[in-house]
């Protein structure tokens, strides 16, 4: 059994107010032709398929040419798809049964009541079953009618929740199991520090949303998405963030981007391989003279850092600048207090959210505090 892991495909992304249209459409197009020239058995997305919950016209038509010409590159293959905490989860779900029936598996919402459980969709080969288990984006709120409150009637974390909602299934471990899930998950008994975060993501106060690893052991494979830099957990292979197929900021400039194509021959036995996608506008980060920088002019989207000591006249900077790299992204200058030319304020300058309402309300109790915790983490996820 030979399937595709990717995720975190952000359709209507834009980099520092710079669209990405063109270059979402070009590496959407380079995973078509991997597919057609490699003919997975399956293609599993794990999460945010958009930016936004509401996408734009826009990144809907690109989305829908995209599944398109993908089903027709690879016309027996599933495609299995879960929202993501950037994605509306009703939306996704929209036609689930009817899209089915077409080797199309749109999985928005996760189970919500006792009679439900996480979809599953079954593939047979030589060897035999493979079950995928297709878990969306998950909050305590959402599934507590399944997993219960604690003690005091408030929600689980999202730890107990998400253990409690799989201890609920009947996983047959002499089978072959894999999870699609889109959640921040850590190795077992890990550290949040492990786990390398890139600027575009999300990140809750507190780190409230981390998931302690063991639950993916008892999986052959774990196609997770929602981090944005390739990389495993528990130290094993098949456990995987596949991260994003193209850079969503420029904290990702030089990681090497590609899909995760996951081959399952008998039970226990798992061999992933690197399909690196070569992105038509690469991410870059500059960091010279003027001058020097001026000598390598680029298409590239690139974030400049200016070690001139001397003073320098910011508008003929920013303008020759702009014409050896019409898609600059920022200017910053070394030595100096970090100015970006593009925005008003660097992001070293800004208070948290967190931290900027308690400067804002003064002193506060535990129990205000989490409070405030919780309202700032709903309106992170929410946007």
């Amino acid at each position: 059994m030979k399937f595709f892991h990717l995720s975190d495909l952000h359709i209507g992304l834009k980099l520092i107010n710079h669209d990405l249209r063109e270059d979402l459409e070009y590496i959407l197009q380079e995973i078509i032709r991997l597919a057609a020239e490699r003919q997975p058995d399956a293609i599993v997305i794990a999460g945010d398929i958009y930016d936004k919950a509401v996408p734009s016209a826009e990144a809907v038509t690109l989305f829908d040419e995209f599944i398109t010409q993908l089903s027709t590159a690879i016309p027996q293959a599933e495609i299995m798809l879960i929202s993501g905490n950037h994605d509306s989860a009703p939306r996704v779900n929209v036609f689930r049964s009817l899209l089915a029936r077409h080797h199309l598996h749109m999985i928005g919402l996760p189970p919500q009541t006792p009679d439900q459980y996480i979809a599953q969709v079954t593939l047979t080969d030589e060897y035999g079953p493979v079950n995928f288990y297709l878990l969306p984006f998950v909050k305590p709120s959402m599934v507590k009618a399944i997993t219960g409150t604690d003690e005091n009637g408030n929600n689980l974390s999202y730890d107990a929740a998400l253990h409690a909602l799989v201890a609920r299934e009947t996983i047959d471990t002499k089978q072959r199991n894999v999870l699609v899930s889109h959640q921040f998950y850590l190795s077992t008994n890990g550290n949040v520090e492990d786990i390398l975060r890139s600027e575009s993501e999300i990140i809750t106060v507190g780190n409230i949303d981390a998931i302690n690893g063991d639950i993916l052991e008892q999986f052959d494979y774990a196609a997770l998405g929602h981090i944005h830099k390739p990389q495993q957990l528990n130290g094993q292979e098949c456990y995987r963030y596949c991260g994003t197929p193209l850079a969503c900021s420029v904290s990702e400039a030089g990681q090497a981007k590609g899909i995760i194509e996951v081959e399952l021959l008998e039970k226990g036995t798992v061999t992933t391989t690197l399909l690196p996608l070569h992105p038509l506008h690469p991410v870059r980060k500059l960091r010279d003279t003027l001058k020097n920088i001026l000598s390598l002019p680029s298409t590239d989207y690139v974030s400049i850092t200016l070690t001139d000591k001397e003073d320098l006249d910011v508008f003929d900077m920013q303008d020759r600048l702009r014409e050896a790299f019409p898609n600059l992204l920022e200017i910053q200058r070394e030595g100096q207090r970090q100015v970006n030319y593009g925005q008003n304020i660097t992001a070293q300058d800004i208070l948290s959210p967190f931290d900027l309402c308690k400067s804002f309300l003064g002193d506060m109790d535990s129990e205000e505090e989490q409070l405030l915790t919780d309202i700032i983490n709903e309106v992170q996820q929410a946007r």
